[in-house]
């Protein structure tokens, strides 16, 4: 299964959402990819800027994951890439996932 650039900005904004109690459609997210630092992104919300390292952003795909699509995933299960967007590799089985 892959989560399209899309995804993974509307898991960052409804875990982000749901931990600061606020809507998802308050909460922005830039997706970034550096060399030193590898995959990040910048979130907006309440008038603040946080960074989320890749760790931080896996967390919240397996959230969306689970509530969107009701698929129980483990971090070793998901990666991300870079190619023309970023995108998250999930080695999940979907029809097994109920």
């Amino acid at each position: 299964m892959i989560l399209t650039m899309d995804e993974i900005v509307n898991a960052i904004c409804l875990h982000t959402a749901e931990r600061k109690q606020i809507r998802p459609t308050d909460v922005q997210v830039e997706l970034s990819w550096d060399e030193e630092t590898g995959y990040s992104a910048e979130v907006w919300a309440q008038g603040r800027s946080q960074y989320l390292v890749e760790s931080n952003m896996i967390e919240a795909i397996l959230r969306y994951l689970y509530s969107e699509y009701n698929i129980r995933a483990y971090r070793e299960q998901v990666t991300l890439d870079l190619d023309e967007e970023i995108t998250a590799h999930v080695d999940v089985e979907v029809e097994q996932a109920y």
